[in-house]
C-alpha cells in the first residue's frame, strides 16, 4: 500500500471519528444580565438538550445513555442540576456564588430541534458589588457571552471552552466594541470555522482542488463557490431565504461526496461542474448562516460582523488550497502520477467520508 492510500485510509478514519455536525462554534450561547440597582444577576445558557444530558451523565460518573423520550430527557437533566452547577463558575468580587438552577426545555428532540433549551442561573448580588466573572465547564469550542449591565449597551465576550471570562465591571461598564474590534473578532471566527473546526468544508475545498492540476480550473470553481455561498449567507441572515438544519446539513455532506466521486471519473472541468459547485455553494452558505445565527451578531455592527465573518471563511479556504498545493506540488507536473497517487486515493477517501456523514446526519 502506497503512502497516498495510507493517508486516504487515515482521512476516512478521522472523518468517522468526527461528530455528524462538525460546527462547534455557536453550539453554546450565554446571555448575562446584571442589575446592580436591584442586586440581581441572571445567566441564560442556550444548550443542545441531548448533548447536555450526555455531558451531565459523564461528569456525574454515569454511563452515557440516550433518553427514551423528551419528557424523560428533561427529567434526567433536571435531576442532574447539581452537576451542572458544579461545572459552572460564577464569581462576584472573586467569591464564588451559588445561583439557582432553572431548566427550561425545548419542545423537540435531537438534531431535528426547532428551538434549543435554556438553563437559567439566577441569584442576588451582594451590596456594592464591583465585578463578576463567568466560566462554563461544559462548553466545547468558542461561544459568545453577551453581557448587559443595567441599561448599558450589550458587550460580547468570546470565550474558549471552560476558560473564565475577563472581569465584568458592574460599576463602570466598558463602551461598545469599535468597528475595528468587531471586524477582527468576526474575521477570526470565520477563519477558525474552516481551520481547524470545519473538517467537512475543508474536504469540500480539497475536492474542488483535486479535480485538475490546472490553476484555471481551481480558480473558476473556488470563485463560483465563493459567490454562491456569499449570496445565501447574506440572504439567509437577512431572513430572505431559510432551510432547516436537518435539510442543509445532510445536503452539505452529500455535496462533499459528489464532488469527490466526480473527481474519480473525470479530470476536466465540465460546464455542469461549475453549475453544481454553485448549487453546493448555496447550501454551504446556509450552513455558515446557521452558525452566525447561533453566534448572536451584534445588532449595532451587524453588517460589519457579517462581512468580516465571510472574509474569514474565504481566508480559511484559501489557506486550505495553499496547504494542499504545497503537499502535492511535487506530483502535479506528472498528470498520470498525480491522478494515480494523489487524486484517486484522496477523492475516494473524501467520498466515503461524505457518504458516511450524509447517513449520520440523516439519522
Amino acid at each position: 500500500m502506497t503512502r497516498a492510500w495510507i493517508a486516504a485510509v487515515a482521512m476516512v478514519w478521522l472523518a468517522v471519528g468526527v461528530p455528524a455536525r462538525a460546527h462547534e462554534i455557536g453550539k453554546t450561547q450565554v446571555t448575562a444580565v446584571f442589575r446592580p440597582d436591584q442586586q440581581t444577576y441572571q445567566f441564560d445558557i442556550v444548550v443542545d438538550p441531548d448533548a447536555l444530558l450526555t455531558k451531565l451523565q459523564v461528569f456525574s460518573g454515569r454511563m452515557p445513555a440516550s433518553a427514551s423520550s423528551r419528557v424523560e430527557r428533561d427529567r434526567q437533566i433536571e435531576t442532574l442540576g447539581a452537576v451542572f452547577l458544579e461545572r459552572t463558575d460564577v464569581r462576584v468580587d472573586g467569591v464564588r456564588v451559588s445561583p439557582r438552577f432553572d431548566y427550561r426545555p425545548s419542545s423537540a428532540l435531537s438534531d431535528f430541534a426547532q428551538a434549543p433549551s435554556v438553563v437559567r442561573l439566577s441569584g442576588s448580588l451582594p451590596p456594592f458589588a464591583r465585578e463578576a466573572t463567568f466560566a462554563y465547564g461544559l462548553a466545547l469550542g468558542s461561544y459568545a457571552l453577551n453581557v448587559r449591565v443595567a441599561d448599558s449597551p450589550v458587550q460580547t465576550l468570546w470565550l474558549e471552552g471552560a476558560e473564565a471570562s475577563p472581569a465584568i465591571s458592574l460599576v463602570s461598564p466598558p463602551p461598545p466594541a469599535t468597528t475595528e474590534e468587531v471586524a477582527w473578532q468576526y474575521f477570526g471566527l470565520g477563519f477558525t470555522h474552516i481551520l481547524p473546526r470545519g473538517l467537512d468544508h475543508i474536504l469540500f475545498v480539497i475536492g474542488i482542488f483535486l479535480l485538475s492540476a490546472r490553476w484555471r480550473s481551481i480558480f473558476l470553481q473556488v470563485s463560483t463557490f465563493t459567490i454562491a455561498h456569499s449570496i445565501t449567507l447574506g440572504l439567509t441572515m437577512y431572513g430572505v431565504v431559510s432551510l432547516p438544519a436537518r435539510v442543509v446539513e445532510p445536503m452539505i455532506a452529500l455535496s462533499i461526496a459528489y464532488v469527490a466521486i466526480e473527481n474519480l471519473v473525470t479530470s476536466e472541468l465540465k460546464p455542469w461542474r461549475l453549475a453544481l459547485v454553485f448549487s453546493f455553494g448555496l447550501l454551504h452558505g446556509m450552513g455558515f448562516a446557521g452558525v452566525l445565527r447561533d453566534l448572536g451578531l451584534p445588532r449595532s455592527q451587524f453588517l460589519t460582523a457579517l462581512l468580516t465573518f465571510n472574509v474569514g471563511v474565504e481566508g480559511g479556504q484559501l489557506t486550505v488550497i495553499a496547504a494542499a498545493f504545497l503537499v502535492v506540488a511535487y506530483w502535479r507536473s506528472n498528470h498520470l502520477t498525480y491522478r494515480r497517487f494523489i487524486v484517486q486515493p484522496a477523492s475516494l477517501a473524501i467520498a466515503l467520508a461524505g457518504l458516511y456523514w450524509t447517513v449520520q446526519r440523516l439519522m
